[in-house]
């Protein structure tokens, strides 16, 4: 069975890079839809939803 996750258990060092992660990812994704508006390529699309996946996983608190 798997157990509740608790971002408490982890490495000091893994929490740091979440919680500096958790502060970039609104930065680069309002960029990147910047971007993706100006200069619409296959890249810039994919990139700009691998952000707005991770940023609502960061709000709905599930990584």
């Amino acid at each position: 069975m798997r157990r509740k996750y608790n971002p408490y258990l982890l490495p000091t060092w893994v929490r740091t890079i979440r919680d500096i992660g958790k502060q970039l990812i609104i930065p680069f994704s309002i960029f990147q839809g910047i971007r993706t508006l100006i200069i619409p390529t296959t890249f810039d699309v994919i990139l700009l939803l691998i952000f707005l996946l991770v940023a609502t996983a960061f709000y709905m608190e599930l990584i």
